[in-house]
């Protein structure tokens, strides 16, 4: 008997949401999930490896793979370039793994647009005042940043309705069980 294709997961959510801590916990507790890593034109931040959190690419490094079609999507966020490199996803999907796409909101309209019968998730943060917490309490990013992620953060709340999930994270337990959950419904009504 041959293994069935995996899932395709778009996750997505504003930034100092908690997505990645929501998400650590999902990967850790669903061994049949990988998180796709995205290349991006963006410096590490502290800790961060290439290869793990992104592949930490340079600008003509980006636009040679735009050209060639090896992006799934793409798009410009905060001055720096983000994409999804479609060989390892499709790759995964192949081999029976769930893939999640860690994206914001126009990588999730190409992805919708060309991958109809993907899941998609958005995160939503407890309330506008936790999330600028959040975003403050990182000390990763200058005030401008800051406030850039912030006008960003209300444009990408505005599409959460398009979503085919919003899970809230006002507890990252809950939230993580929350997209297991769902995971396992889809899985279970495909069989």
């Amino acid at each position: 008997m041959s293994k069935s294709k995996g899932l395709l997961i778009v996750y997505a959510g504003a930034s100092g949401v908690g997505k990645g801590t929501v998400l650590k916990k999902v990967l850790e507790a669903d061994k049949n999930m990988r998180l796709s890593v995205s290349a991006t034109t963006r410096k590490p931040r502290c800790g961060e490896q290439n290869g793990r959190e992104y592949y930490f690419i340079s600008e003509s490094e980006f636009e040679k793979l735009k050209e060639n079609e090896g992006l799934l999507e793409y798009a410009t966020y905060c001055n720096n370039n983000y994409g999804t490199p479609k060989k390892p996803v499709y790759d995964m999907l192949e081999k029976g793994l769930d893939v999640v796409l860690e994206i914001e909101i126009n990588g999730f309209l190409q992805i919708k647009d060309k991958y109809p019968e993907c899941i998609t998730i958005f995160i939503l943060p407890p309330s506008w005042e936790i999330l600028e917490k959040r975003l403050k309490g990182r000390g990763t990013e200058s005030d401008e940043e800051i406030k850039a992620r912030l006008d960003r953060a209300k444009e990408e709340m505005e599409f959460a309705n398009k979503f085919n999930y919003k899970i809230l994270n006002d507890d990252a337990d809950r939230a993580a069980n929350e997209i297991l959950s769902i995971i396992n419904n889809i899985k279970n009504n495909n069989k």
